[in-house]
């Protein structure tokens, strides 16, 4: 189970409509894990490994096919990475190659078991790096200098890769890597993609810098994504828009530059607050220091999966259950990316609308969106997260309506940097259940949501209201929204 409190969940306010969501989450969430996956990536035979799937490819990849690999002519081999849940497609890794896998080195988010044998696993924070990030980043540095030709060498990078995968350029620390990171995403609201821009030229593994350090080996880099995922920065959503419009998975080729880093800085007015370091590098753009195109990139040997196809993960499971409980599904888009509470007023008044007048659809209904949402907390240093924000602000759109119940969680299991100091709960919830009945049981319990909302401490008022979610973590594939419209009659 990665919920790991639906009992609590689900004993307040509507309790059939919270018990459908949490079902229709949990299925979702339990979906949202690459280990199954990796496995039906590859497998061994004997002294042979093979390694492709077309689900797993880009589209119009073109080495398409499955990678044979004769071990008795194989090298030492080896696994690196970094992202949250990296531990899961490493695992599978581990028991494939078994005595065959020399080592390696992944660094994972604080919070994570501990499950892999023959791989170091370095904890490091997340949004924020912290020295556990540049100390298991030195670690991969250092095993690249073993590694030999002949050798063959597993990448793995997903979500949360560009805080926990982090070495500074000569010039730049880390607290200054920790300021800029602060600074436009936690204070300016800058998106993850933008963020990225910036920080992959003042790294020296980001940007495909990681893997032009393995260059001596074959290579196979794994994507703990769909391989055509929406987030490409391209017009194109395949192999071609995977190796040139790609920001954010550090062990492919990168598109951006010196010149958008520092336009980035400077259109959200941070560039005179910026750690002269940085403003120093950018400004000096050396190419020798430029991320890594994909020219440079095609003459390595490589391969590419996407571990998590868009077809696999957690929007088909949690739609499946959906309608296995009585509701018609729909997914109002897979691309939301605005300020959480906004995005709150605007979903939850669709979600009135609907009650009170059957339209856009009929109940029961479950209404779905995905994308990353954001919070832009400027100087406030409230506990909380863009996914228990939503849910809180949704609890004021709804307040009152009987049949309706919204939840909302990031499906890494950690919904923003955490630090929730209150008896019985975790440091870092992971989103959100609310209904109807939340916002009377605020007034009553003496708790303010809108000026919970206004700090963006929201973890304090979910949890005492038995709102919040406690998520066992994983792998990160974005946020997942249900909005659940009961049908005229159904418990409220």
């Amino acid at each position: 189970m990665r919920i790991l409190n639906r009992e609590q969940l689900e004993s307040v306010g509507n309790r059939d409509g919270r018990r459908d969501v949490a079902a229709i989450m949990e299925a979702g969430l339990t979906a949202a894990d690459p280990y199954r996956n990796a496995c039906r990536l590859l497998h061994r035979e004997g002294d042979f490994l093979y390694v492709g799937n077309a689900l797993f490819e880009a589209d119009n990849d073109p080495a398409s096919g499955v990678e044979e690999i004769n071990l008795k002519q194989t090298g030492d081999i080896y696994v690196v990475g970094a992202g949250k849940g990296v531990q899961r497609v490493a695992k599978a890794l581990e028991e494939v190659l078994g005595e065959r896998l020399a080592g390696g080195e992944v660094i994972a988010k604080y919070g994570d078991e501990p499950v892999l044998q023959r791989i170091h696993v370095t904890f490091g924070a997340h949004p924020v790096p912290d020295q556990g990030c540049v100390e298991g980043s030195m670690r991969i540095e250092a095993l690249a200098r073993r590694v030999k030709p002949g050798d063959l060498v597993f990448t793995i990078m997903g979500n949360g890769c560009s805080s926990l995968l982090t070495l500074p350029e000569e010039g730049v620390d880390l607290e200054d890597v920790r300021r800029i990171t602060r600074l436009l995403q936690i204070e300016k609201g800058a998106p993850t993609v933008e963020l990225n821009v910036v920080r992959n030229h003042i790294d020296r593994l980001k940007g495909g810098k990681i893997s032009m350090l393995f260059g001596k080996a074959r290579q196979i880099h794994l994507i703990m994504t769909d391989a055509n995922h929406h987030v490409i920065q391209a017009a194109r959503h395949d192999y071609e828009g995977l190796m040139r419009g790609n920001v954010w998975l550090h062990n492919l080729p990168e598109g951006s530059t010196f010149a958008q880093a520092e336009e980035i800085l400077r259109r959200y007015e941070v560039w005179e607050e910026c750690p002269e370091g940085i403003k120093a590098l950018i400004r000096r753009a050396d190419p020798g220091l430029e991320t890594i195109k994909y020219e440079a990139f095609a003459r390595t040997s490589f391969r590419v999966f996407g571990v998590m196809p868009d077809s696999e993960h957690f929007l088909p499971a949690a739609i499946r259950e959906a309608e296995s409980r009585g509701y018609h599904a729909a997914v109002l888009t897979q691309l939301l990316q605005a300020e959480a509470s906004q995005c709150a007023k605007v979903l939850s008044a669709v979600a009135m609308n609907i009650a009170e007048f059957g339209e856009p659809f009929e109940a029961p209904v479950a209404l779905f969106s995905s994308g990353e949402m954001l919070v832009t907390v400027d100087r406030e240093t409230g506990v909380g997260g863009r996914n228990q924000e939503f849910a809180l602000a949704c609890a004021l759109g709804i307040a009152g309506n009987p049949r309706i119940v919204i939840g909302s969680v990031d499906s890494d299991g950690t919904d923003g940097p955490g630090g929730l100091k209150l008896a019985g709960a975790p440091s870092c919830l992971g989103g959100g259940i609310v209904d109807g009945c939340c916002a009377a049981r605020a007034k009553e319990l003496g708790i303010d949501i809108r000026t919970a909302l206004r700090t963006h401490n929201t973890s304090e008022a979910l949890w005492r209201l038995n709102d919040g979610m406690w998520v066992e973590q994983n792998i990160s594939l974005n946020d997942l929204t249900v909005i659940l419209v009961q049908g005229r009659g159904s418990n409220g």
